[in-house]
């Protein structure tokens, strides 16, 4: 057998097997040892029945006493019986499992492992997990229990025992690719150890030293392929040399003076620019930090050195908004700023796809429409992606390949730690705006139950009759019976029966032709709405400095730093602005999070907490980064096994920088390993 051997090639894996192993990502005998336990169960103490309390999950030894009973209950067929270790009994239910009466033997002992409780005063375990006691090891009980991600007609038992046989070999088919040097200065376990003791522990002591080397590696290769992929970047000469940076007749222009963060940013970009190498630049910075004027002055460098800039957005809504800033900021400049999305006329697209064509048009704004075929630019310099998490590094590179070897500016209005930025980005050089504009006002953020929609909806018909507007922003688009969530069409219809059913009213979802959402946001930013009732489309590209309230429904739903782009919609103008937070969870963890956010207005500080409270997981996606989805290392709780490995892969880069060294080999060719077969699934071959 050989690693990479087809699933199916394994004993008793016929095809329907085949199938349903595919469909949880398993394809080969590698996938198989690969597949990581979701989550461990210890059934490794075994409780005498007479000491086990209601309520707790336990694992027992014990024999079949009583006869099978089996009572019809409308479409379910419930079996019952009783069992007993010789120092107390418990009756045993399951639900349409009656060949069980057949299969159970009263001879036999077995380990029942569930959930106790007292049902009409009796003892009784439901649906237990049961495995006859072996003189060979078992792999359902009596020991600590893998739990795998499963999909129908998939069991674990099934999982286990495919995954233990097969690791029985591991031996022969397991390459170890951590060199020696590294394996012994950081106290390493070997690969095949790790595997055996990640599925199926001997001790937890083993569990930890087999989890600490697995997540070692995946951050290794993960980020020791970042830093080759960015001095692959470095070692091209041949990006566009700038050379002209006279950037006062676009700074003058400014209604605002650049703060110092601004001005430090600018000046690593200059830099960039000036090498003779393609900048690859991400600018992360808070809300209303500045981070467009910094993208507006990088275009008119671009500019006057004779290059076209390409500022790609994830949404129609975004692109105009930024059309509209960027051609009020340059019309006097004499500089041409046009705007390419999907939502344009046939005859107008062909207008601007000439445009650019010619080089007529010097800066294009667009969204996806700018990565299709037939948009060609004569002189592509400068590519800026906003928003960057929302597009994936593919993305990014088809952008790019429409120039030669343009400069990159990514910018990201989710501020995240450096440390992790380090994985995020690990491709890219990061300039970080900390300072904010003069005179930014704090929102005064709120957080309350929906007893209290009535006092809004009064305190929002004050504002908006004082000339003011507002933001509602709901979870949902539509109702779902299986859900008490808020929905924006629902919402819509409650405030008829309200005191705001006389205001101008609008909504907009996702949902909606981006013709239709922009035309509403058009009649919001005119004035002609007084509320607005959206889903989270509106988290950014959305400036209406009239606009002084928001109100977030169901607010428990969304991360903290989801909320803080939300809160920032706001706040935008001379008047003092309010966030109000409605949430009727009970939950603790919601309860903290929204209570951090009426303390706390740093987006720096959110996105820590944010990963704190919620984790990686539903902090960012990694797929959405063009990177590969970890299959056991966690960002946040394996910092310092991160630190340690961003230490080493230091070292490494200093004396051996891409993986040349005879002692290095396995890496390099686990790294083309692990991301050809990554990217090659990414671009769909």
């Amino acid at each position: 057998m050989d690693i990479y051997d087809d699933i199916g090639s394994i004993k008793n894996v016929g095809e329907k097997r085949r199938e349903l192993l595919n469909k949880v990502g398993i394809y080969t005998v590698k996938d198989l040892l690969e597949y990581i336990p979701r989550d461990y169960t210890d059934r490794s103490q075994i409780t005498p029945l007479n000491e086990v309390e209601p309520g707790e999950e336990y694992t027992v030894k014990a024999k079949i006493k009583g006869d099978f009973q089996v009572f019809p209950r409308g479409k379910l067929k419930i079996v019952k019986t009783v069992i007993s270790d010789g120092k107390g009994e418990a009756a045993v239910v399951w639900f349409n499992q009656t060949y069980l009466k057949n299969s159970l033997d009263r001879s036999k002992e077995y380990l029942f492992t569930g959930t106790f409780n007292l049902v009409n005063g009796r003892l009784t375990m439901t649906a237990p997990d049961f495995d006859p006691v072996r003189e060979k090891e078992s792999l359902n009980a009596g020991r600590i229990v893998p739990k795998y991600r499963l999909t129908k007609n998939l069991n674990q038992k099934l999982l286990r025992r495919l995954i233990y046989e097969t690791i029985g070999e591991a031996e022969s088919l397991v390459r170890e690719f951590i060199p020696r040097y590294i394996r012994e200065e950081y106290n390493l376990c070997d690969r095949v150890y790790a595997l055996k003791n990640i599925h199926f522990p001997e001790t937890s002591e083993a569990f930890f030293d087999a989890r600490r080397r697995l997540v070692f590696e995946e951050l290794l290769i993960l980020q020791l392929r970042l830093l080759m992929l960015k001095g692959e970047i470095k070692k091209k000469q041949s990006g566009i040399k700038f050379s002209f940076f006279e950037t006062e007749p676009i700074v003058d222009r400014l209604p605002f003076k650049l703060t110092k963060g601004q001005e430090e940013t600018l000046d690593e970009i200059t830099a960039d620019m000036e090498s003779g190498c393609p900048m690859n630049r991400l600018v992360q910075g808070d809300v209303g930090s500045g981070k467009t004027a910094v993208a507006e002055i990088c275009a008119y460098i671009a500019y006057i050195n004779g290059a076209q800039t390409a500022v790609m957005t994830p949404t129609d809504v975004l692109a105009t908004q930024h059309y509209v800033t960027f051609k009020e900021l340059f019309s006097k400049l004499g500089v041409e700023v046009v705007l390419l999305k999907g939502a344009l006329k046939a005859k107008e697209k062909r207008e601007v796809k000439k445009k650019i064509a010619e080089g007529s048009a010097h800066i294009i704004i667009g969204t996806h429409s700018l990565i299709q075929e037939g948009v060609e630019f004569k002189e592509l310099g400068l590519v800026i992606t906003d928003e960057q998490h929302r597009f994936s590094v593919n993305q990014r590179r088809l952008l790019t390949a429409k120039g030669e070897n343009p400069h990159t500016l990514i910018m990201s209005a989710t501020p995240i730690p450096r440390t992790l930025g380090l994985i995020l980005y690990g491709d890219l050089d990061i300039s970080t705006i900390r300072t904010m504009p003069a005179g930014r006002q704090v929102i005064n953020t709120s957080y309350v139950n929906s007893s209290y929609h009535e006092r809004i909806f009064k305190f929002i018909l004050k504002h908006i009759k004082d000339g003011r507007q507002a933001y509602i922003v709901c979870p949902m688009i539509e109702e779902n019976d299986k859900t008490e969530l808020k929905s924006v069409k629902a919402f819509v219809n409650e405030l008829e029966g309200t005191c705001l059913r006389e205001v101008r009213r609008g909504f907009v979802h996702g949902k909606m032709k981006p013709v239709e959402k922009q035309e509403v946001m058009d009649r919001f930013a005119a004035g002609e709405i007084d509320l607005l009732v959206a889903t989270t489309v509106i988290e950014v590209g959305i400036n209406v400095p009239n606009a002084s309230i928001m109100v977030i429904e169901n607010a428990e739903r969304f991360g903290l730093s989801q909320l803080h782009q939300l809160r920032g919609r706001v706040g935008r103008g001379k008047y003092q602005s309010y966030c109000i937070l409605v949430s009727d969870s009970k939950g603790g963890e919601a309860k903290e999070r929204l209570k951090v956010m009426v303390k706390n207005f740093d987006g720096f500080d959110l996105s820590e907490k944010d990963l704190t409270l919620r984790g990686p997981g539903d902090f960012f996606g990694l797929r959405q980064h063009g990177l590969p989805e970890f299959k056991i290392a966690n960002l946040y709780k394996d910092m310092p096994i991160l630190k340690e490995v961003q230490g080493l892969t230091a070292k490494i880069w200093e004396t051996d920088k891409f993986l040349e060294k005879e002692e290095n080999r396995s890496l390099k060719e686990r790294i083309e390993e692990v991301f050809g077969v990554y990217e090659n699934y990414q671009a769909g071959l």
